[in-house]
């Protein structure tokens, strides 16, 4: 069994991650880190209680979950790599969170459009992955970004097929990712485009919203316009307009169906 002082620290982390205090979780995560590194128990061994293992994988999972609500992606990476020895080691009880913490990750890889290490991620899982939930939303994910069918990436961030709280909170990164795909595309493709039509294009809310994405951007706005900079020699129309056609095609059936 765990000794009484780090079964404390995981039982009040546990209390305040349930309480949705994120602050003072993150706080307790500092005084975990430490016990954690005093123990030597970073790294699991042998010599180690497997109920010692399993709280301290507890601990480090609630750290990654945390990170999330935080909006701290590099903490994120952090702890999820801390887990992979835990997760290896076949005679520590499964978590039933691990498929979460994987799917999470390779969302996270997919917000930062990283889609090698995506597959890399993806290869060296050696569970079964097709009935997962948690896994499968993200492959089902990245599918459609190299089908180049943002509408349909749209669709999923905003429906029940988010698997869970923590997702939605990866998925509005990779919504701004596609968006500024999609900004991009939008530039090489056409010389302008009305300031209405961005709404769907670009997956927002109010002419206000493209507005300020326009400024964001730089690109120049005038009698209800967006004007795109001019590039002769990296059009890549073809290419382009193929994405574009797709998004306003589903904001054409959005139209059909209001």
């Amino acid at each position: 069994m765990a000794d009484k002082e780090l079964q404390s620290i995981h039982q009040s982390l546990q209390r305040s991650f349930q309480a949705k205090d994120f602050q003072t979780a993150n706080q307790l995560l500092t005084t975990a880190k430490l016990a954690l590194i005093q123990r030597n128990l970073l790294l699991p061994t042998s010599s180690t209680p497997k109920a010692v293992l399993s709280v301290v994988r507890d601990i480090l999972e609630l750290g990654a979950l945390v990170s999330i609500y935080l909006n701290e992606e590099a903490a994120f990476s952090r702890f999820y790599s801390q887990l992979q020895p835990f997760y290896d080691d076949a005679s520590i009880p499964q978590s039933p969170n691990k498929s979460k913490l994987i799917g999470l990750y390779l969302l996270l890889l997919l917000s930062k459009n990283d889609i090698a290490e995506f597959h890399t991620a993806l290869e060296t899982l050696v569970e079964r992955t097709e009935d997962d939930v948690f896994i499968q939303y993200p492959v089902m994910l990245e599918r459609w970004l190299m089908e180049g069918s943002y509408d349909k990436v749209w669709n999923a961030t905003k429906s029940t097929q988010v698997p869970s709280e923590e997702y939605s909170l990866f998925t509005r990164i990779l919504v701004n990712t596609i968006r500024n795909e999609i900004a991009m595309c939008s530039e090489k493709a056409y010389p302008s485009i009305p300031v209405a039509n961005g709404i769907n294009l670009f997956f927002l809310d109010s002419e206000r919203a493209v507005v300020e994405f326009a400024r964001e951007k730089g690109w120049e706005i005038s009698e209800g316009r967006i004007y795109f900079p001019q590039d002769d020699e990296d059009r890549e129309v073809l290419q382009a307009r193929n994405v574009i056609e797709n998004t306003v095609m589903y904001a054409r059936e959005l139209e059909t169906i209001v």
